[in-house]
């Protein structure tokens, strides 16, 4: 795993439609309007934040995270007028003993249903497999998440199976999760 490639600094990603890059302070009204809906994390372990200042507090964090060399945060922009938030994309556990990470993505409510998620999914994996030399990707997907699923699936992501009451997730308690991945090999295919 090319780990430098992720952490020597945050890799701008591009399609023709839509552009990964690093969420900035100005982007706080956005981001809110992400982390204050409860729609949005009703199939995350994440608690919504109905607080702007611990939303800005936040921001923070995520570049704090990626120092630390723990999670990647992306905002998930329109191309070509890259300055409007839909949603958030990150990587998270960098296995490199495996050579395996994990990801997951959520969108503002306002931006559902139109692609963009499989859209950015796809940005990533591509970058994971070919510029990070990531062998497996994988997702953790709550089994009422059929829209997740969807976007799984439709980037060639397989279904692994169930992990039952397996894992404590913030505002949900313990939880059954589905495990979903994409080899290398698959990808490439």
């Amino acid at each position: 795993m090319n780990i430098e490639a992720v952490f020597d600094h945050l890799p701008i990603l591009k399609s023709d439609d839509f552009v990964l890059k690093k969420i900035e302070d100005h982007h706080l009204e956005e981001v809110f309007e992400i982390y204050n809906n409860d729609k949005v994390f009703a199939y995350c372990g994440i608690i919504p934040k109905h607080n702007k200042n611990t939303v800005k507090n936040m921001i923070g964090h995520f570049e704090r995270d990626y120092n630390k060399r723990s999670r990647v945060k992306w905002g998930i922009f329109a191309n070509p007028q890259p300055d409007q938030l839909l949603g958030i994309i990150e990587a998270v556990d960098f296995n490199q003993k495996v050579n395996m990470v994990t990801i997951g993505y959520f969108l503002a409510e306002s931006q559902w249903g139109k692609g963009i998620a499989s859209e950015a999914v796809k940005i990533l994996l591509h970058f994971l497999f070919m510029e990070v030399n990531v062998n497996r990707v994988q997702a953790e997907v709550m089994p009422l998440n059929e829209n997740s699923k969807k976007v799984l699936l439709k980037n060639g992501f397989v279904k692994e199976g169930t992990l039952r009451q397996a894992t404590l997730w913030a505002g949900k308690g313990i939880v059954d999760l589905e495990i979903y991945s994409v080899l290398k090999e698959d990808y490439i295919k």
